[in-house]
């Protein structure tokens, strides 16, 4: 009896190894001139609304990865890191590597100078929204989680640094 031909069922090759990267990032708000609370978000290249993040680097801290990735990805150098938020764990696969993401969120405030935010040629965009609207257009289920907490810790003005 001949092997049956598994590869006519399977499209791409069998996963070699399995990645592990930490990376970190912030949920962005600010109050605009009404007192409404926005939050900044960016487009990645394949347009899904995320947060800006990024990967920690050998001897950094999670809540400075969020600071220097915030400042490289939106321009924004005035900012104020108030807590942590939570982490994510997704994964995705890259080649015949499987990559597991765990991501610390912090709850990131904009301070002045909030209007100029530059994205980085890898975006699609970058844009301040309502906090309802950011809530609808988040791609990711968990970070939309994040959001509510942030939503829930800016309006009972509990802001201050706290890890969990």
């Amino acid at each position: 009896m001949k092997a049956p031909d598994f590869k006519k069922y399977f499209k791409r090759p069998a996963i070699q190894e399995v990645l592990r990267e930490n990376t970190a990032g912030g949920v962005i708000f600010r109050r605009n001139a009404k007192d409404e609370v926005e939050i900044l978000m960016i487009a990645d290249a394949k347009d899904r609304w995320t947060i800006p993040k990024g990967h920690i680097e050998e001897g950094e801290k999670p809540d400075e990865t969020a600071q220097r990735e915030i400042k490289e990805e939106t321009g924004l150098g005035n900012i104020k890191i108030h807590r942590w938020l939570g982490k994510v764990n997704f994964q995705y696969r890259r080649q015949q590597s499987l990559v597991l993401i765990t991501m610390q969120v912090f709850l990131v405030e904009a301070l002045a100078g909030s209007d100029s935010i530059k994205k980085e040629d890898w975006m699609n965009d970058i844009k301040w929204f309502p906090a309802m609207e950011a809530l609808d257009k988040i791609e990711y289920e968990d970070i939309g989680k994040l959001f509510l907490l942030a939503m829930k810790r800016i309006r009972s003005g509990k802001l201050g640094m706290k890890k969990s």
